[in-house]
Formats: structure tokens, C-alpha cells, sequence
């Protein structure tokens, strides 16, 4: 009989998890993890001892230390990586090379080198790689892919999305293109354009048009400044025409404002945020004037992609080559930000 590589690889009936990173999202991603259940939580690190403390109480038998080595001593099964993006790189190559899975946060790499780099070291060590992309399991951006998948929008020939936070990060290094790849593009604009790959399932997709901006003007031609604004146009090989807009800092009248409508030859369907909130959503489908409400509030769904990841460990370590489409992500943005000068 001929064995796969799946096949020769026992499952992780209770895999071993390292946390790196323990800001708010690695702390939310531990918890999400933990109310999952069926893991162990080995070790954490972060260099601010108070985070690591923090982190101790909801793991009290974890090995606790300040940086990557602390983790790799206790030989986890994967560790998840919630640090400055740009040592997301790097640090997800040694836990890789050292023999275990990786759940790290966006963006993967800072450009498309870096995060080929990575996927190519998962597929060499035969390990696990996913990056959170968090609103692909949103119920309610779910149930517009379902929509556009199951042909119920007929041939989808227009797709807009939308991501303004009206407040911004408040680490200094997100506003440092050397440390974050970026702006608010690569912040947030990659989830947009993740959600209109993922939804059309293409891969083929490329800049048409853009537009980055900070504080209003064209972006200064250096090696730190990032922008605060970016439009773009996209087109898929299909002819589908991709609009984005993402923005920090700007005077929206709310919060945030988030969303995606597709637009078919049979029908529409919106994803919008509720009374500004990030992680309110709705769905709606659209026939001509009517339109029929599929999901609202409540859906807690921020934690789902970290599990996700962790149920997949249980069931087999190896490398998945959905981790492929995380360099096609990154070559989007790379697109944008050259059409854009």
C-alpha cells in the first residue's frame, strides 16, 4: 500500500503551543485558543515582563521568558507569533526550521520576498504555516462568499470594499516603513484584498490603478514615511473589477467603517460594520430593490482564525499549500505600492 506523507504523520491528540508576543491580540488569540481547548500551552515570551505575567495567569504552568529561545527550549509543536511585523519574517523561519508550526499575524512579510521566503522554509521543513487572516471567519463576509461560490450572484463583475479606522495604531513602529512594510495598506488593506481573493477565488489579479497618501498629500520619497490613505483598482483575469479604499485617522464619523459589496449579473450582497464597530457585522443579499437580511449580530468571531489553525495542528502538522496564496496576497500589495510610485 503507498503511504503520503500525511499518512506516516501521527496526529497531535493535545498539541504543545508557545506564544511570542503578548500584546492584545496575542493575548486574545491565547484565550480564543484556550476556550477551544484540546491544546497545552508550553511557554510564552515577550519582552515587557508585565505582558508576560499578564499571560501567566491564564497559563500558570507555562515556561515564561522574554524572547524566542525560551520557546524553542520547550520544543512546542507550533508557535504563535504576535510581534512587530517586522520581525515576523525571521522569527517564523527559525520556529520553523527548528521543527514546528507557525500561526503568525498579518502581514506574513513585509513584501513578497519575505513571505516567499517563509512559506518556502514551511514547505521545506514540512510544517504547518497560516497567517490571521481573522474576517475570513466572520459569518457574515462567510456568507457573501458563499453567495458569490454557490453562483447565487451569477457572473460577479464588481467588487468594493472598504476598511477606515478612525483612530489608527498607536505603536510608533507601524509609522516606520523599514519596521512595518507600510501603512495603513498593508495594515488593513491586506484583509480587503485577502477578502476579494478569497471570495472570487482568483489569483489572477492585477493593479490597474492607485493611490497612496499621508496626511493628505502624495507620500514623501523616503525610506520610513508610510501613508494614512490608499486607493486602488484591481482587475482579475475574468474581468472582475476590484475597488478598495482603507484609510487611519480619518474623520469618519464613527469608528471604523467596514465593507464589501459584490455586484452580479443575477443579484448583490453587502458586508457592513454596525454603528462603526469593528467587529459588529451584517450581510445582506440583494435582488433589484429588495434585499433580505442572511446574518447580524452577535458572532464572536476575532479568535476563530487561531483556532482554526490549532484544530488543523491536531490533525496534521505538515505543510498546507493554502500557504501558497500568502505570497499571491503579498505580490497584490507589492503591485499597489509600485503602480502608486
Amino acid at each position: 500500500m503507498q503511504m503520503n506523507a500525511q499518512t506516516l504523520r501521527p496526529a497531535l491528540a493535545r498539541p504543545r503551543i508557545a506564544f511570542l508576543g503578548l500584546g492584545w491580540i496575542g493575548r486574545h488569540r491565547m484565550q480564543a485558543m484556550l476556550e477551544a481547548g484540546d491544546m497545552e500551552i508550553v511557554a510564552l515570551a515577550d519582552p515587557d515582563t508585565a505582558a508576560v505575567q499578564g499571560a501567566a495567569e491564564l497559563a500558570p504552568g507555562a515556561a515564561t521568558g522574554h524572547d524566542l529561545r525560551t520557546l524553542l527550549d520547550q520544543r512546542p509543536d507550533g508557535v504563535v507569533i504576535a510581534t512587530p511585523s517586522a520581525l515576523h519574517a525571521a522569527q517564523s523561519i527559525e520556529v520553523l526550521e527548528a521543527g514546528a508550526a507557525v500561526f503568525c499575524q498579518k502581514p506574513l512579510g513585509r513584501d513578497a520576498q519575505e513571505t516567499g521566503a517563509v512559506v518556502e522554509a514551511a514547505r521545506r521543513a514540512d510544517r504547518l504555516l497560516a497567517t490571521d487572516l481573522s474576517y475570513r471567519h466572520a459569518a457574515a463576509f462567510v456568507a457573501l462568499r458563499d453567495l458569490i461560490q454557490g453562483g447565487q450572484l451569477g457572473h460577479v463583475h464588481a467588487v468594493d470594499l472598504t476598511f477606515h479606522n478612525a483612530y489608527g495604531p498607536d505603536k510608533p513602529w507601524f509609522r516606520d516603513r523599514r519596521l512595518s512594510g507600510g501603512g495603513c495598506l498593508i495594515d488593513l488593506g491586506i484583509h480587503l484584498v485577502d477578502m476579494a481573493l478569497w471570495s472570487l477565488g482568483s489569483e489572477d489579479v492585477s493593479c490597474v490603478a492607485a493611490h497612496i497618501r499621508a496626511g493628505g498629500q502624495p507620500l514623501a520619497s523616503d525610506d520610513h514615511a508610510v501613508e494614512d490613505f490608499a486607493l486602488a483598482t484591481l482587475q482579475t483575469s475574468q474581468g472582475t473589477v476590484i475597488r478598495l479604499a482603507c484609510s487611519w485617522n480619518l474623520p469618519a464619523g464613527r469608528d471604523a467603517v467596514i465593507g464589501m459589496e459584490a455586484f452580479g449579473t443575477q443579484g448583490g450582497a453587502v458586508v457592513s460594520n454596525l454603528d462603526g464597530s469593528f467587529f459588529d457585522f451584517g450581510a445582506w443579499h440583494h435582488h433589484g430593490t429588495a434585499s433580505r437580511q442572511l446574518v447580524a449580530p452577535p458572532d464572536d468571531w476575532g479568535g476563530r482564525a487561531a483556532s482554526a489553525w490549532a484544530a488543523q495542528l491536531r490533525r496534521d502538522k505538515g505543510f498546507d499549500p493554502e500557504a501558497e496564496r500568502l505570497v499571491t496576497l503579498a505580490r497584490v500589495l507589492d503591485d499597489i505600492y509600485r503602480t502608486a510610485g
